[in-house]
């Protein structure tokens, strides 16, 4: 068992509903990816996606503002320990703040993912460009490597070529039923 991270739309009703597609090959994030977004809480150095923005030129915020989405699970948890009703009702503008920061981002979030596997194509060995760490949970050798290759299933293994691949094939997916707003869920 491990932490996953997801992507949400505010259409995932309709995103789920055709069963004939195959979800998990063609639209999972690996749990090597959620490792690699939570990884400003793990290091205290420059992380591997800034690192990677800065190396790119591109600006990698949008993948930062899909992690401030409020889960209803954790917004119900902090409205639950709240000790007073202002608490209560700043929590409640900030999520809703956070919610309307968000909203309509889909097109952003293709277009800076489309522009980073460009950009990430052009690069011969990503691995070679990192600092090193002393902490590599994300075994950035073989996960950064062979950018251009799907060395997993979908989500056992995949590369982080073929977790951009596939968040990008799941963006343009939901975009195609709707969606207009997406952010990460871990669970």
């Amino acid at each position: 068992m491990g932490l996953d991270i997801g992507v949400s739309t505010d259409k995932d009703e309709e995103l789920y509903a055709d069963e004939a597609d195959d979800y998990f090959n063609e639209h999972s994030l690996s749990r090597t990816f959620c490792h690699f977004m939570g990884r400003r809480n793990v290091v205290e150095h420059e992380t591997e996606l800034d690192q990677i923005g800065r190396i790119t030129g591109v600006d990698i915020a949008p993948l930062y503002d899909m992690e401030s989405y409020p889960s209803e699970e954790f917004l119900e948890f902090q409205l639950g320990v709240a000790e007073s009703e202002e608490e209560r009702a700043t929590i409640i503008a900030e999520a809703e703040a956070d919610k309307e920061r968000l909203t309509g981002n889909i097109y952003t979030v293709k277009q800076m993912l489309l522009h980073l596997i460009e950009k990430l194509e052009t690069i011969p060995s990503l691995p070679a460009l990192l600092r090193p760490t002393d902490f590599d949970s994300l075994d950035n050798e073989v996960y950064f490597s062979d950018f251009k290759v799907d060395k997993g299933e979908g989500y056992i293994g995949n590369n982080f070529g073929q977790d951009l691949r596939n968040f990008s094939r799941h963006l343009n997916y939901a975009q195609s039923k709707g969606a207009t707003t997406v952010w990460f869920n871990y669970g």
